[in-house]
């Protein structure tokens, strides 16, 4: 395929993507709207109220950065893997591997798809944050960067599980058993540093912990663990998760019979 059909491809998919979350909106934007706005009301301003200060900032400022971050990455993650199985659910997918368009343009316009949502989620639930606390801003570029980043990684993760998953339960299966798990456990609610020594290494082996604490360093200049370290650990599963995901893509697994 020549550049200009390559551009084409992708900005169809792209498109395509955006325009689904965003046709059902009541059902991919709204939810999780009103999801966080629950956590603000119940566990910052009733809980916050009990618990205090945490890193030298209110409770409610505290975890404002971790619920952000975890509305971030289940949206990117589950906006790809139920729309790619979807596609495979429907046969639609075997037209697009039929076409000249390459797999890695399929893989990216379906992430860039899922972190489109994200994206949107985040920034909604930032806004209605406001309404709740004061947020400052330490540095904007990091900010971004991790959400970006972070965004990315997970669109992908959703990419794998939507390969390999075989029916609409097996979509919801790594989100209740393993992605709300780590998210929960990863600092949103609670510094490590209240933890034990032996549960701060446990916590160390849980990646969404470098996603929230960099994150938060973005918003609040305060972070359990290296920032630098994170970004890397981010990146690196980044290029470990599309090279993944394209080798699958390229076997056809779960896709040709």
């Amino acid at each position: 395929m020549k550049n200009s059909e390559i551009w084409v491809a992708f900005y169809t998919i792209l498109v395509r993507e955006i325009r689904r979350f965003t046709r059902i909106w009541p059902q991919t934007l709204l939810p999780p709207a009103i999801t966080m706005t629950l956590y603000f009301a119940i566990f910052g301003n009733l809980i916050g109220d009990r618990i205090g200060e945490m890193g030298g900032f209110s409770y409610m400022q505290y975890i404002v950065p971790g619920l952000i971050m975890m509305s971030i990455i289940t949206n990117a993650y589950s906006n790809v893997s139920s729309s790619f199985f979807s596609a495979k659910f429907q046969h639609s997918v075997q037209e697009l591997l039929v076409s000249p368009t390459p797999n890695w343009v399929i893989l990216l316009g379906y992430t860039l798809g899922g972190v489109a949502r994200g994206l949107c989620v985040g920034l909604i639930v930032t806004v209605l944050s406001l309404f709740f606390t004061h947020l400052a801003l330490e540095s904007l570029f990091l900010t971004v960067l991790v959400v970006c980043l972070t965004a990315v990684m997970f669109s992908l993760g959703g990419f794998v599980n939507a390969i390999y998953a075989r029916s609409f339960d097996d979509v919801s299966i790594v989100p209740t058993f393993i992605l709300t798990p780590l998210t929960y456990l990863g600092g949103v609610f609670y510094s490590i540093d209240l933890l034990p020594d032996f549960w701060q290494s446990v916590s160390l082996l849980n990646p969404v912990l470098y996603m929230v604490n960099a994150f938060r360093y973005g918003i609040l200049g305060v972070s359990d663990i290296n920032v630098y370290w994170a970004l890397v650990i981010v990146c690196v599963f980044i290029v470990v998760l599309f090279g993944f995901g394209l080798r699958l893509l390229n076997q056809g697994k779960g896709i040709r019979s």
